[in-house]
């Protein structure tokens, strides 16, 4: 399947890079948004195109700012999120659609969920929970270089960016090396394409995480479902407990998996979204 790319004018006006994969099965396709992890772009991922089509799924992404084509907004948070799909769903002529957001995607899809009684469902895989809330220890059992990078981002961006010259460790598991390399080989393909151009968009991402989201999460009426991997040192799990027990959502905790294979998930959260959302 192609995707379409196009550039819709917010209306702030900024420009803003929208994905659109689209369908093959029916012109009445559900739209969900998929929300891409820091770094990334909004392609929706080539590992689901052929479920979404299956279940008249249409998958469509946008670049958040500062990364592709997509005009940076400095200063931004979470909740700046829900008005750009706003706008995007606006430009499309969708009157209802449905979340999904992978890691740093995960907040930016409850964003929308708050912010647009137009969504149906959301869904979070390795998704953050917000900073500073009661009930969790926000840095418990994540890697050194994701520690390093957040705590200098809640020192500023000036901070935040001299980090970079820190470097960055993931700290793949195996199983994550062996999503990458067989059936997610496609988020390593969109990870070797960030570029110096695009790590505004990297550091306001984690400026927002660490910051007040602005989201309402009380308002969140759609129902919401989580994936996390029990392995996951990225975004720890007690981060996916956590939203869980703060939106009285379905807990799917995946055992042995980490921040990339709880993505082997995917096809079932999409499977959940279409039942949700008739």
């Amino acid at each position: 399947m192609s995707i379409e790319t196009r550039v819709i004018t917010a209306t702030d006006g900024r420009r803003v890079r929208v994905h659109d994969a689209g369908s093959r099965g029916s012109a009445i396709a559900l739209p969900v948004f998929w929300h891409h992890g820091t770094p990334g772009i909004g392609e929706p991922p080539q590992p689901l195109l052929a479920i979404a089509d299956e279940l008249c799924l249409r998958l469509i992404g946008h670049d958040r700012p500062g990364y592709g084509d997509s005009d940076r907004l400095q200063g931004r948070c979470v909740g700046h999120a829900a008005a750009d799909v706003a706008d995007i769903a606006d430009a499309l002529g969708i009157v209802r659609y449905a979340v999904m957001g992978y890691s740093g995607g995960g907040p930016h899809a409850l964003a929308c969920a708050a912010a647009d009684p137009r969504v149906t469902a959301a869904a979070t895989l390795a998704g953050l929970a917000p900073r500073d809330v009661q009930g969790l220890d926000w840095f418990d059992g994540m890697i050194d270089s994701g520690i390093k990078a957040l705590t200098s981002a809640e020192r500023g961006e000036s901070a935040r960016r001299a980090a970079e010259d820190d470097g960055y460790d993931p700290e793949f598991t195996d199983r994550d090396l062996a999503a990458l390399d067989g059936s997610w080989e496609w988020l390593g393909r969109i990870a070797s394409s960030f570029s110096p151009a695009d790590l505004d968009g990297a550091i306001d991402d984690d400026l927002s995480y660490v910051n007040d989201w602005d989201v309402d999460l009380d308002a969140i009426d759609a129902p919401v479902r989580i994936w996390h991997g029990d392995a996951d040192r990225i975004v720890p799990p007690a981060h996916g407990r956590w939203l869980s027990r703060r939106l009285r959502a379905e807990l799917r905790s995946v055992p042995g998996a980490g921040h990339v294979s709880v993505l082997e998930e995917a096809g079932d959260a999409l499977r959940w979204i279409a039942a949700a959302s008739r």
